[in-house]
């Protein structure tokens, strides 16, 4: 095994190894708060779900990947790859969609009561769940021609309009078909981007407005107001970086693969990579910036203070 396979193998089992241990363990946190107080609050629910797909997209893509670098073949067959790759298209889009729902989600919270959102704020915790299976069945649709193009790597060279995965292989008929599938799976990750930026630039200016009304207020008001604002600024622009970074890097991928007829493995390894980075280092940030997570983490094994409901919302920070 040469130096380059191996600094490849070790990349992708350092990104999948430590992405999967942060997603299990938010949602062992998340587990922990459900079986102590009964319930979630709907940011909570949002989070939970956003780490359980990161979860599986490292799964279903970071550890075949893994495997096959470091030479592992035959890991599929036909219909192990049809499951494999159908699952990490549905919750791959779902990080993409879940993440977007979180943006909105937090943008109307804070809107101002009396805007026009206000009938809307009211009934925000009744459309988690709705949005949540609406979610799955749109991915599940959008994601459907997946598995029927979706087969073991066979021996010989690589047709034409392929995406070779490596672990399997996914088979157009045509370039029409090709560009068709990309064009769906691209057009929708933009969109729930470009939702989720427009979301986040809003918080920002919410989060403005209320800084310039909060100077008229003494000092230690002002003090903490700043300090909330400034953690829920800080979320919103992590959030609109690790999407515009990582997302922008992997759609430009994948759109130059849609630009030619036979993908070099390189390309595909770099995709691959850079669309497993958000599901490796999101639950970090979350653990990092959510004081709910730390405390349940720090104080798992003791008796869980009671609270009061009002003590864990927080309307300004994720």
């Amino acid at each position: 095994m040469d130096l380059c396979v191996t600094i490849k193998g070790v990349s992708f089992l350092l990104q999948t190894g430590l992405g999967i241990l942060g997603n299990l363990l938010v949602l062992l946190a998340y587990a922990h708060i459900v079986y102590c107080e009964r319930r979630l609050q709907p940011v909570d629910m949002i989070l939970f779900h956003l780490a359980f797909a990161n979860m599986m997209v490292l799964l279903t893509r970071g550890v075949p990947q893994t495997m096959t670098v470091f030479q592992l073949h035959n890991l599929l067959d036909d219909v192990g790859c049809k499951i494999v790759i159908y699952s990490y298209r549905i919750v791959r889009a779902l990080s993409v969609c879940i993440t977007c729902l979180l943006s909105v989600f937090q943008s109307l919270t804070i809107a101002p009561s009396t805007s026009r959102w206000a009938n809307l704020k009211t009934r925000l915790p009744k459309l988690i769940l709705p949005s949540f299976v609406f979610l799955w069945l749109l991915n599940m649709a959008v994601c459907i021609a997946a598995p029927f193009f979706s087969v073991a790597p066979q021996n010989g060279t690589v047709p034409k309009f392929t995406l070779n995965l490596g672990f399997c292989h996914v088979n157009f008929q045509d370039q029409l078909s090709y560009v068709i599938n990309g064009v769906a799976v691209t057009g929708r990750d933009f969109i729930f981007v470009g939702l989720m930026v427009l979301a986040s630039g809003y918080i920002l200016l919410v989060l403005h407005h209320h800084s310039k009304q909060m100077k008229g207020k003494r000092s230690s008001d002002r003090h903490q107001s700043s300090t909330l604002e400034s953690r829920a600024a800080r979320t919103v622009i992590t959030l609109v970086i690790l999407y515009v970074v990582f997302f922008g890097i992997d759609n430009i991928i994948w759109i130059y693969m849609l630009t030619v007829s036979s993908v070099p493995p390189v390309i595909s390894d770099m995709r691959v990579f850079f669309s497993s980075c958000y599901a490796s280092f999101s639950p970090f940030f979350i653990i990092s910036s959510n004081k709910k997570i730390k405390r349940r983490m720090s104080c798992a094994s003791e008796e869980p203070e009671q609270q009061s409901p009002a003590s864990e919302i927080s309307h300004v920070k994720l």
